[in-house]
């Protein structure tokens, strides 16, 4: 059955916006539900600081939110935005929608892992409560920057000129890049969310060591950002390089090999490096006089997690400029 390309334009947007809400409500709701059931958890436990609880819960909700949100921004621009009648808009409004609603998954559940411990941390330590928000916040922030770089490269898919380049390989580069940034941004969203939770927890143990267990926190979610970036990075090279038009299919399968490659390959490192992070954090709250030697056993760990990750960016970049 033959339909025109406006027609297809159409379907590609219905499809990308179903396929941007569909994925970007798991990692939220996720984080939400794991956040509410802390928050009743540590209700149970000391009911006397109930309301505190109860406002760190909406606030951590709120935060983890946020994925869902940009999703649904772009399924609605996808809805109701007209965009070029062109066949490489066809590819593109489906990668923004991937790209968005899988890169909100990891974001979303990971939001939910610092807000769930901030409300067990004040009921252990009530009087804490300013603090261990503050410490939620800022972890909770950082772990969606992965979704924020996603919700970039949707919004530079559906709002660049694509449709002046050769349709063939960008069909496949555009493709790519919305597998590189999205897929790639559930590992470290993962990742930062379990060294928040760690921090979290630290202030609410040892609240005269928050300084130096926040400063762990924060490096140890730096270093779980950076497979997010490499996917990134390999999505904005598929975006911008100047392709030479070609009818080789082969060509046009290395491109979105290359974003798969980075995707995939960003996803295990990103929650690695949270686990080792996690682990260091934890203990520099709990024995502040060896920071140093905790720091730097964590960033040998994340490093060696890390080389996965590198050697799927030199797969993907070997497969952009050499295949």
């Amino acid at each position: 059955m033959g339909y025109d390309i406006e027609t297809w334009v159409k379907v590609s947007a219905f499809v990308g916006s179903g396929v941007a809400m569909g994925f970007g409500a798991i990692g939220a709701a996720i984080g939400e539900g794991y956040t509410a059931a802390e928050a009743n958890a540590a209700i149970s436990r000391n009911p006397d600081s109930a309301g505190n609880i109860f406002k760190s819960m909406l606030v951590g909700q709120a935060v983890a939110e946020s994925a869902a949100i940009f999703a649904l921004v772009i399924a609605m621009m996808l809805l109701f935005t007209k965009h070029a009648t062109s066949p490489i808009m066809i590819f593109i409004q489906i990668s923004a929608g991937l790209c968005m609603g899988i890169g909100a998954i990891g974001s979303g559940i990971g939001s939910g892992y610092p807000a769930g411990e901030t409300c067990k941390g004040i009921a252990r330590q009530p009087g804490m409560a300013d603090r261990l928000t503050t410490t939620m916040l800022i972890g909770s922030a950082i772990c969606q920057t992965s979704a924020i770089y996603a919700l970039v490269t949707s919004l530079i898919l559906l709002y660049s000129d694509f449709a002046s380049r050769p349709f063939s390989p960008t069909w496949a580069a555009v493709l790519g890049a919305g597998f590189a940034a999205g897929i790639g941004a559930i590992g470290s969203g993962i990742g930062e969310g379990l060294v928040a939770k760690s921090g979290c927890e630290g202030v609410a143990r040892q609240p005269l060591n928050s300084a130096p267990t926040t400063n762990g926190m924060l490096l140890g979610m730096a270093v779980a950002e950076t497979t997010a970036i490499y996917g990134l990075l390999i999505s904005v090279i598929l975006m911008f390089k100047a392709f030479e038009p070609t009818a080789s299919f082969a060509t046009a399968m290395a491109l979105i090999a290359s974003g798969l490659c980075m995707g995939l390959g960003a996803i295990g490192p990103g929650i690695g490096e949270g686990f080792t992070g996690s682990g260091a954090v934890r203990w520099m709250a709990r024995s502040p006089e060896d920071v140093g030697i905790l720091t730097r056993s964590m960033l040998v760990g994340q490093a060696v997690a890390e080389s996965t990750g590198i050697y799927s960016l030199v797969i993907a970049l070997v497969l952009i400029f050499v295949i």
